[in-house]
């Protein structure tokens, strides 16, 4: 029995969640971009009457981590449907958008 509760312990991680990260940061545009070995997801702010905006967070992601995010927020929108209805899609905003400064692609 010993030995089983060894092997539990292996197996977890210990994530730590700093306060200023707890807090999260509001976006209501992601821009995904990617290379042949990345894939970067800029999350921005834009506020109405505001032309510029800044990325606010970019999360850089390997493909097989990318396809893995893809799969768990698949699945998460699924159960909150499935307990709340289903979001409404509005219709899509096509903003003119500049990105300056590093793209991230390697």
């Amino acid at each position: 029995m010993e030995q089983k509760d060894k092997g539990v312990a292996q197996n977890q991680i210990n994530i730590e969640l700093p306060e200023d990260i707890a807090e999260g940061i509001y976006s209501n545009l992601a821009i995904i971009t990617h290379s042949n070995q990345e894939f970067v997801v800029d999350f921005i702010r834009i506020m109405p009457g505001v032309p510029k905006a800044k990325v606010r967070a970019r999360i850089i992601l390997t493909p097989q981590h990318a396809k893995r995010f893809l799969h768990a927020l698949s699945d998460n929108l699924r159960k909150f449907e499935s307990a709340h209805g289903e979001i409404a899609e509005t219709e899509q905003v096509n903003l003119p958008i500049t990105l300056s400064g590093p793209t991230g692609l390697a």
